[in-house]
């Protein structure tokens, strides 16, 4: 899969596309050519390797048999480079001792159908074609869509969607073609995470681990690809949540994606931000201050949570740590109403209640909610200080409440040693089973001077949640299951009931390396590490929960997006996660605390921005880490 969106190339590893399933090109969700099949000679060219070149690129490579002598060899290389915003190059080299004359041949298609409609089998026939310029084109009621050709072809066919070439290739030599799949009326496509004003820093990682930059490089790469402009304000962008099936904005996904990609810098938490705000719940109804999302199931045991929940708290907690990373103080101050209205949402939904319900009203207190809502709250509070606002007592005092209640009701005794349950149904019954959402009880944020927040569990039970994610039943050798084997329900394929979600397994990693618990923390970093080595670095948001052996491989799912901006960007955090970064660029400081264990023996990263300037960090294998370029003025804290 090529991604540049609003570009996308699907493509299996042949390198022809037939019309089959999904392949071809596609432009904001429309297929603009769906066949694109190579003859040389009247032969189909045979297959020797497909590889991802770059997020946005896909190289095959082909031989080709045409001299009539006898022994195995090929005559001639086909090189077929894919790329995401519509254009394929054919190269074709000859390896022949003598001049050879090749008639070449491609076969285009298209139905210029939606992409909902082709993953659901309703795509229709394909479309009549004929010659325009120097190619072919195909119209519909939808629209049209050409394909031109350099050099223009000796003959266009467009009864049978034919080009054709006549080639002459000395010995040794080589020919080109390229092809250009457009939509009537679109330009040249401008991905936006191609351009050079790019929201993310290039960040480089070196170290003991062979992962660390392959990794590193990979997520930056996947995220440049998922890049999204605002039309009505275009130097606003945002992540797509993923491809192929979730290319437009998904505010959860976008503020989590962000929030992760910090280390990166802050223009793409800013642009999500501003881009949210525009969205926001106005007015005097239940929903003002409200950031709108879909519902989004969440498994057997649980009704459908909604994602507009999520972004309303994640909104402001992503501002009050960007504004900890170096988002400026005017940036701040311009997004702060809305923050504001978000964290008035909560107290108002809230009310002389102390759970916050999800879906409203009368769902479950889910566990990841009052985990979300509490982040909010104590950040949120102290941005407001920060800022001279009213309202942070409340907001404070508010989280104190949840705490104590928290702690006491939400907590399921067993002879394990307790867990924390999933959620807390209306008529008081506490459901629970045990699932990676309980991560986010560990993910606090961050606090001025690079302390970190409260959480909602106390000592002995965050502990004894660490043993829990860090046993069997939850650690799968790749990553952390979304459901623990022995609940009911467990399904290793399961979204919800049992698949690894590289964004919890992340989360957990950091989670539990800030509380201090290396040993489980190292374990689903090792494993997502090796899972990620297996899928070419290029992490899928969901894969199956197979327990790992001798021998294995991760399984896809095959309803994962891939590349998908949560994953693309867990990658950021779990190695910034290794060195502990955590910023107080308003005070001029930034505090390190490396994992002590060093898991992945020695580690360095540069590129990084804080405080609006290039960061570089180095961790040695005793755990010891040393600031290596940093912000003038910007002192460590011990």
């Amino acid at each position: 899969m090529c991604v540049a969106l609003p570009g996308l190339a699907i493509s299996t590893d042949q390198g022809q596309l037939t019309g089959q399933g999904l392949e071809g090109f596609y432009r904001a969700g429309r297929r603009v050519l769906s066949r694109c099949q190579v003859r040389v000679a009247g032969r189909e060219p045979l297959a020797v390797q497909a590889r991802t070149t770059a997020a946005d690129r896909a190289r095959f490579v082909a031989t080709v048999r045409v001299s009539p002598g006898p022994g195995p060899d090929p005559d001639v290389v086909v090189e077929r480079t894919r790329h995401a915003d519509g254009t394929e190059r054919i190269t074709l080299h000859s390896a022949a001792p003598r001049p050879l004359r090749l008639p070449v041949e491609v076969a285009l298609g298209t139905d210029l159908a939606d992409l909902g409609e082709i993953a659901s089998g309703r795509a229709g026939p394909e479309l009549p074609a004929s010659v325009h310029d120097s190619g072919l084109r195909w119209s519909s009621a939808v629209g049209g869509a050409s394909v031109t050709a350099d050099p223009p072809p000796s003959e266009a066919l467009a009864s049978a969607g034919l080009l054709r070439w006549e080639l002459q290739l000395p010995p040794g030599g080589t020919a080109v073609l390229e092809l250009r799949a457009r939509l009537d009326g679109a330009g040249p496509l401008r991905a936006v995470g191609r351009a050079s004003t790019s929201p993310l820093a290039s960040a480089r990682a070196t170290g003991d681990h062979p992962a660390l930059q392959p990794l590193l490089h990979t997520s930056i790469d996947d995220l440049q690809s998922l890049l999204l402009r605002d039309p009505a304000h275009p130097t606003d962008t945002h992540l797509a949540a993923g491809a192929p099936w979730r290319c437009g904005l998904a505010p959860a996904d976008a503020l989590a994606a962000a929030r992760m990609a910090l280390p990166l810098g802050t223009r793409l938490a800013a642009g999500t931000l501003r881009t949210l705000a525009r969205t926001q719940h106005r007015g005097e109804t239940t929903q003002s201050g409200m950031i709108p999302g879909p519902r989004r199931d969440a498994g057997p045991h649980l009704p459908a949570g909604c994602t507009g929940t999520e972004a309303t708290l994640l909104f402001p907690a992503l501002l009050a740590e960007a504004f900890r990373w170096g988002l400026s103080r005017q940036e701040t101050e311009d997004l702060l109403p809305a923050a504001e209205r978000c964290l008035g949402w909560l107290r108002k939904t809230v009310g002389e209640g102390t759970y916050l319900c999800d879906p409203q009203p009368g769902g479950p207190a889910r566990c990841e909610t009052q985990a979300h809502a509490h982040r909010a709250a104590v950040l949120g509070a102290e941005l407001l200080d920060a800022f001279d606002r009213p309202g942070g007592a409340a907001l404070r005092q508010w989280a104190r409440d949840l705490r104590t209640a928290f702690r006491a009701d939400f907590w399921v005794e067993d002879r394990g040693g307790g867990r924390p349950a999933a959620a807390l149904a209306p008529d008081g019954r506490l459901v629970p089973h045990l699932g990676a959402t309980a991560v986010h009880l560990l993910d606090t944020g961050l606090l001025g001077g690079g302390e970190q927040a409260p959480g909602l569990l106390d000592r002995v039970q965050t502990e004894q949640l660490a043993r829990l994610l860090g046993g069997p039943a939850m650690d799968s050798g790749w990553g952390l299951r979304g459901l623990g084997m022995k609940e009911a329900g467990h399904n290793p394929f399961g979204h919800r009931t049992g698949a690894v979600r590289v964004h919890e397994t992340a989360v957990a990693v950091a989670g539990l390396a800030a509380a201090g618990y290396e040993k489980e923390a190292g374990s689903l970093l090792r494993g997502l590490l090796a899972a990620a080595e297996a899928f070419g670095y290029r992490l899928p948001e969901m894969f199956a929960g197979e327990q790992r052996a001798e021998g294995s491989a991760p399984l896809p799912h095959p309803a994962a997006c891939r590349p998908a901006a949560t994953a693309a960007a867990a990658g950021v955090l779990l190695l910034s996660a290794l060195a502990g970064i955590r910023p107080d660029a308003p005070a001029g400081t930034v505090t390190l605390r490396p994992v002590r264990s060093a898991p992945l023996g020695e580690i360095g990263l540069t590129g990084l921005k804080v405080a609006g300037a290039p960061f570089a960090v180095r961790v040695s294998r005793l755990g010891l880490a040393m600031v290596e370029e940093a912000a003038e003025g910007l002192q460590l804290r011990s």
